[in-house]
């Protein structure tokens, strides 16, 4: 550690630190733009100026190590004066347009050039111009004749994204930020460079002229999407959601989140929401009350009980519902006498395992390990926050492993980091693969093999790696969990892993896969899973926040045997599975409910309603309990969300933040024959990719307009939306 004294006071830093660091630690502010403290020190804006004793001039605090003894003041005249000079500079060319510019109220040149800038300005000359770019529909680079050349998005790109989508071009006052050749920032990360941005060059396009900063109400939140559990600050202004930014959380998504979790918000507010209920007569949707429409499915599960048996009636929930609303349901299809219910929509392999299966490490660890195989991901896309930790890892020197398809990893750069390996094969390979591998380790280590591969030169470069360093892992992807063998992958990745001595875990896909485990709602001994219930056969579905067609591995065929069913009764925040329901019921999107979602590291993170709920729509676990209230069942006697979330932490410590961990458990229930061959291959999921995720995603037009989005039916919505705003505008 190295003593310093900053301002007077005595501060201990490690060696190599820099005068920053020493002040972030003290609580001293130092004024700057280009320092960021998840980024590289670029030291190009100079506004960190301070002074230190018997240096002849004034030196940047962020590029300037500490030694033993220095002596640094950042108030004291020749401090001020410097930092007064670069304000002078910055300011030069700086458009004075801040009654228009987006990021009025929250831009940093804004505030500290109140207390450094002139009130006036010595130079006469024109100031320069930089025209506009078009980099694509999430961030506006309309205004560039603002940017200071900070290179804070320039650093993002390469450091934290992993791709670098923007540069500075030429020199001097002709210095420019820009894609270089004119392609658009695609990015599943690129909205984080507005956040970064200290001046209004980069801008929220969604968000741009729709509302000022101080007219905003900042209320927190958790990401429903993917499962790293992102903590967001939702802004709403009139009851509606405006913007969605990061609440830093250095456990979990440290300062970023990913564009899906920052721009789905356009969902919320879109013209697809349902905001009554609606029964199916006659062929013809018409609304209806609630006690209407309740009294219906209420009558109607009781008469198919009564007809077909409780067998005959079935429920597939979504793993992006809350933790209240799983318990309900699954406690609404128990109490029914039903043991069909399923949230493994996207599954081929229905296989039980022992526990809850989870990351098998915590989420922060991923940014310290020296070695990593993932197995069927589409990492970056899947799982964007995940791939930067692991980015992270990669860039300190760990090894990555890949065995994915081609659509999970098409080329060396697909996941924007370099890999050490990478084998590619298709789901049906992976099995095989692994256990080439396995063969590799135990070559090396003298044991004999689980499977009868023989080694090739590349698995036993992969088996000598996963051998060495000290933290480890060995991650399954999203498509491994849903490949038919899945089981077989899960047993071959454990041996492997006891034998290299690294962790295994799922990434697991969405927001509440973990939750929904924890909840039970998976189906009962005697239960059909969500394929067999996907195949037909049932007389009553209750559809909960799903649409089969976009979120099962049965896709079309789901909607023709859900036309089947005597009742299909949805419970959607939106107008979805017309074909073939017979009752919409409209439940409360994430912003408009209180819930729980459970991360893939087993965290239990609740959080409140942002905004009332839009027309008659009413949380998901109320109507559920009144669902079970109707229908004469026990245990549906709750007042709020707490007293479901308390009922389902029965015999957990009230300050317990994760799952149990005698719940958490990635081993299989029952042994697999490791030798046996590969599963046939089944179709891949109609909507996998990084913008079809959940219908929040699905209906957001700006998403649907990147290079992610573009192609799928959804991206209509996009274009239609973007046409009209052309039209108010013209």
């Amino acid at each position: 550690m190295v003593e310093i004294e900053l301002d007077g006071k005595k501060v201990e830093v490690a060696e190599g630190s820099m005068v920053m660091h020493a002040a972030d630690k003290a609580g001293t502010y130092i004024p700057h733009f280009c320092y960021h403290k998840k980024l590289s020190i670029a030291a190009n804006c100079r506004m960190c100026l301070v002074d230190i004793e018997k240096a002849p001039k004034a030196m940047p605090a962020c590029a300037t190590p500490v030694t033993q003894g220095m002596i640094v003041r950042t108030q004291s005249e020749k401090a001020i004066k410097a930092q007064k000079s670069v304000m002078e500079f910055l300011l030069i060319n700086h458009p004075l347009d801040c009654p228009i510019c987006d990021q009025g109220g929250e831009c940093q040149l804004q505030d500290l050039a109140v207390g450094y800038g002139g009130s006036s300005s010595r130079y006469e000359e024109e100031k320069r111009v930089v025209f506009h770019k078009d980099v694509g529909p999430l961030i506006s680079m309309e205004e560039m004749s603002r940017c200071i050349h900070c290179t804070r998005c320039v650093r993002f790109g390469q450091e934290v994204a992993g791709i670098m989508e923007l540069g500075m071009v030429n020199r001097g006052e002709h210095s420019e930020i820009t894609t270089v050749v004119g392609d658009t920032v695609d990015s599943e990360l690129s909205g984080n460079m507005i956040d970064i941005c200290p001046v209004g060059a980069l801008t929220s396009k969604p968000f741009r002229y729709s509302a000022r900063t101080w007219e905003l109400s900042r209320r927190k939140s958790v990401s429903p999407h993917d499962s790293t559990g992102t903590n967001l600050i939702v802004q709403v202004k009139n009851h509606q959601v405006m913007r969605v930014v990061p609440l830093e959380n250095e456990d979990i998504n440290e300062c970023w989140i990913a564009d899906r979790d920052r721009f789905s918000y356009e969902a919320l507010n879109s013209d697809d929401r349902l905001t009554q209920p609606m029964l199916k007569q006659g062929g013809q949707w018409q609304a209806v009350d609630w006690q209407t429409a309740l009294e219906y499915v209420a009558n109607g599960l009781r008469q198919i009980k009564t007809d077909h048996g409780a067998a005959s009636i079935g429920a597939l929930v979504s793993p992006h519902s809350t933790v209240e609303e799983l318990a309900l349901a699954t406690a609404l299809m128990r109490g029914l006498g039903s043991e069909n219910i399923d949230h493994r929509l996207r599954h081929a392999d229905f296989t039980r395992g022992a526990g809850v299966r989870w990351l098998g490490t915590s989420i922060a660890s991923l940014s310290q390990l020296q070695r990593v195989l993932v197995v069927g991901s589409n990492l970056r896309k899947d799982h964007p926050l995940f791939a930067q930790r692991i980015r992270q890892a990669a860039r300190k020197g760990a090894a990555v492993h890949a065995i994915a398809g081609q659509a999970q990893l098409a080329s060396q750069d697909a996941w924007a980091m370099p890999l050490a390996s990478v084998q590619t094969a298709e789901a049906a390979g992976w099995g095989d693969a692994l256990g080439v591998l396995a063969a590799a380790v135990a070559a090396e280590k003298g044991l004999a093999a689980p499977s009868n591969a023989q080694p090739t030169d590349a698995a036993r470069a992969t088996a000598k790696s996963l051998l060495g360093g000290e933290r480890k892992a060995i991650l399954l992807g999203n498509a491994a969990a849903h490949a038919a063998d899945a089981s077989r992958l899960l047993a071959m990745a454990q041996w492997i892993g006891e034998q290299t001595g690294a962790s295994v875990g799922y990434l697991t896909e969405a927001a509440n896969t973990v939750g929904a485990q924890w909840v039970g709602a998976l189906p009962g001994a005697q239960g059909l899973d969500a394929g067999q219930m996907l195949a037909g056969g049932l007389k009553a579905v209750l559809l909960l926040n799903n649409e089969p067609e976009f979120d099962s591995a049965a896709g079309a065929k789901a909607a023709q045997a859900l036309d089947g069913a005597q009742m299909v009764v949805t419970l959607s925040p939106f107008k979805a599975n017309l074909a073939f329901s017979d009752v919409l019921l409209p439940i409360s999107p994430f912003s408009e409910t209180p819930g729980t979602f459970v991360n893939a590291e087993g965290r239990i993170q609740s959080f409140h309603a942002v905004v009332k709920p839009r027309g008659e729509t009413r949380p998901g676990w109320k109507v559920l309990r009144v669902l079970g209230n109707l229908l004469g069942l026990t245990g549906f006697d709750f007042e709020t969300s707490q007293d479901v979330l308390a009922h389902v932490r029965q015999g957990l410590d009230a300050a317990a933040t994760h799952v149990p961990a005698d719940r958490l458990s990635n081993a299989l229930a029952t042994p697999v024959d490791l030798a046996a061959p590969s599963a046939a291959p089944v179709a891949e999921p109609v909507a996998a990719s990084i913008y079809q995720l959940d219908g929040l995603v699905r209906r957001a037009p700006s998403l649907q307009l990147t290079a992610d989005g573009r192609g799928s039916a959804h991206a209509v919505r996009g274009v239609a939306y973007y046409q009209a705003i052309d039209e108010v505008t013209a």
